[in-house]
């Protein structure tokens, strides 16, 4: 009896087996309406569920097509209807992605969500943060293995297997796969600039050093290569130098005992002024929300300053840079004074004689760092400094100027002259929406 039980049920789980996949389905879907009817609220005669939704304009037709469509397909004897109804609450914020530019997005939204209507910088991270990313990362080789792994990923994006994995490592891989696809393509690009694949480089057209040069000028000797361990190439010698290489960095610095001295300085100015050039659009994005929300005190107190900081000190340190490598040239490169040691002067005003790059950078110095530092306070005091006056200082001289005198805060005197007094000015309801909006930012 117990042996025939066991196969009676084992042949039962076989058959049930075959129809799970399809309850599992089932199930989530009733889950998932019972999770939405719950957050219904009932109607007094307890007869219809009311819900309260947000909803693009623009899909308040589908939404009406869908609610009819439920209704006729349920059978119900009364169908759904929808209202707008108008509200002063901000909405919040939509944003439409699909499968290339969701994994942007979910990266911006881990530092926070905009506010609606604000500029949505997902788009310009789908190049910044794959090219940044490829600055640290710049290997041809390992950028290649990446390339081919995301484009496998996608082109086999719709195998079930790949669609049902619970491994979080591998479904956070498959989720940012185009993030992953457009690293790799921007970390072949900037491995080709440094010429490093698999940390070796490639001598594709040939180096534009020449070691011979310097025993044909007669600068070196055999005894020189005897006695000493370490020989220095110069350019100033006619034929050392032939030109630089066509793309990218010359592949004979990999033969250099000061090759990490050479391109950390490269990628350490290079990443200074990327780094100064993101930062300075992130602010100038600023902009576009000041004038989009129509807040004017924003671009003076908060975009000017902000703008002028980041110019007078990390600009200046990216023109410095720029005329270094334009100023001076391999036959006067020793006397070309440190980008570093004049940075720090510029903080420190060094009472003696200091080496400068052009006369009159004392002075211009000086100015730059007296503008930065009367921007600190206006950064830091000017906001709350206005919007208090505007909602404390403001308000009481514009109530006595037009014959009325707060008698206790917030009181019912108070809201009744301010309705009054709103009435008789004729303000409309995007001002009071607009007093409710600037009210509610103070008091955060």
């Amino acid at each position: 009896v117990l042996n025939k039980t066991e196969e009676y049920l084992r042949q039962v789980l076989y058959k049930a087996s075959e129809s799970i996949y399809t309850w599992v389905i089932q199930v989530k879907k009733m889950k998932a309406i019972y999770h939405v009817l719950n957050l219904c609220s009932f109607d007094v005669t307890n007869k219809c569920l009311i819900a309260e939704v947000w909803c693009p304009v623009a899909d308040l037709q589908n939404l009406r097509h869908a609610l009819e469509e439920g209704s006729r397909k349920s059978g119900a004897t009364i169908s759904s209807f929808m209202n707008t109804i108008p509200t002063t609450q901000p909405p919040p914020t939509l944003i439409r992605t699909n499968k290339f530019t969701s994994g942007f997005q979910n990266i911006v939204d881990a530092y926070g969500v905009g506010s609606y209507g604000e500029v949505n910088p997902a788009l310009y991270t789908i190049i910044t943060f794959p090219f940044l990313f490829a600055v640290m990362f710049g290997d041809f080789g390992h950028g290649l293995l990446m390339f081919i792994f995301a484009l496998l990923t996608i082109l086999y994006e719709n195998h079930p297997r790949l669609k049902r994995a619970q491994d979080e490592i591998m479904k956070m891989l498959f989720e940012g796969r185009y993030v992953i696809l457009l690293m790799g393509l921007f970390s072949i690009y900037t491995g080709l600039i440094y010429n490093d694949c698999f940390s070796k480089s490639i001598n594709i057209f040939g180096s534009g050093w020449n070691v011979s040069a310097m025993f044909e000028q007669k600068v070196w000797s055999l005894e020189d290569l005897k006695s000493n361990r370490y020989l220095a190439l110069d350019p100033n010698v006619s034929g050392v130098y032939n030109g630089a290489y066509p793309f990218g960095i010359d592949p004979i610095w990999n033969l250099a005992s000061n090759r990490l001295t050479f391109l950390n300085s490269f990628k350490m100015k290079m990443s200074v002024i990327f780094g100064v050039t993101h930062m300075t659009f992130g602010v100038v994005l600023g902009l576009f929300n000041h004038l989009h929300f129509k807040k004017t005190y924003n671009i003076y107190l908060v975009f000017i300053p902000e703008l002028l900081f980041m110019l007078c000190i990390f600009g200046y340190l990216v023109f410095m840079i720029f005329f270094k490598w334009l100023a001076y040239s391999a036959e006067d490169s020793t006397a070309a004074p440190s980008i570093l040691i004049q940075f720090i002067n510029m903080f420190l005003f060094p009472s003696g004689e200091t080496k400068s790059f052009f006369s009159g950078q004392i002075p211009l110095q000086k100015f730059l760092l007296s503008v930065a530092f009367l921007c600190v306070p206006v950064m830091l005091l000017g906001k709350p400094l206005y919007l208090y006056w505007l909602h404390s200082g403001g308000r009481g001289i514009r109530m006595y100027r037009s014959g009325y005198k707060l008698i206790r805060k917030e009181s019912e005197e108070e809201l009744c002259l301010l309705s009054c007094h709103d009435l008789e000015e004729g303000a409309n309801h995007s001002d009071s929406s607009h007093r409710e909006a600037e009210a509610e930012e103070v008091m955060f």
